[in-house]
């Protein structure tokens, strides 16, 4: 009875000895193989955007505004879609010469993807965005291109951009580009082919 009891405690004794560590070797791949996800992080971007636009029919009449866009994004899953908004504004008071003014803001909401890259400072993305636009001006007044006095209109974003890192807090927007079109009443075709660039500063949550 004696030797049994013996036999049994040391048996109990290498269990308790080896298990831990049998279970800390199998963990230990783990750990290190496998890097953690990072952390989801929603984000407010304030930029400066420049917008190339055709809103006069029959020729190009192309012209450039200046302004400003707020954009947000809420990430789904690392790596992956995420809720988007974007808000933006352009004005212009003399188009060509022709003392024409136009002012227009878009707000549009849609989704976002974010590329998984092996550089952790950089965040690539591309977004596809429908909305409204309004605009006032005196181009939109009787008896100018844009006409009918037609001051909303349907708008839509599709482009992408690229964030660099600048610690937990904040980022920099590096460069978006995106294609904006927008369906103003303009007595033919009632199509605008707006094309926007933009940088600034990204703050994240």
């Amino acid at each position: 009875m004696r030797v049994r009891i013996k036999y049994i405690f040391i048996l109990l004794l290498t269990i308790a000895v080896v298990s831990p560590r049998q279970a800390a070797a199998q963990a230990a791949p783990q750990a290190t193989g496998v890097p953690p996800e990072a952390p989801l992080h929603a984000d407010l971007a304030i930029t400066y955007s420049y917008l190339h636009s055709n809103a006069p029919v029959g020729r190009c009449t192309c012209f450039n505004m200046n302004g400003f866009s707020v954009n947000s994004a809420w990430p789904l899953r690392p790596g992956g879609f995420a809720i988007a908004s974007d808000l933006t504004f352009e004005t212009i008071g003399n188009i060509n010469s022709t003392n024409f003014s136009l002012s227009f803001g878009t707000l549009s909401v849609g989704t976002r993807y974010l590329f998984r890259t092996h550089h952790r400072s950089f965040q690539p993305y591309a977004e596809a965005l429908v909305g409204g636009a309004h605009a006032s001006g005196s181009l939109t007044r009787l008896p100018n291109p844009l006409n009918n006095n037609s001051t909303l209109a349907f708008a839509g974003t599709l482009g992408g951009g690229v964030d660099l890192r600048a610690g937990r807090t904040f980022a920099v927007r590096l460069v978006e580009a995106d294609y904006l079109p927008t369906t103003f009443d303009n007595g033919v075709n009632n199509h605008q082919n707006n094309f926007r660039i933009a940088s600034g500063l990204v703050i994240r949550f």
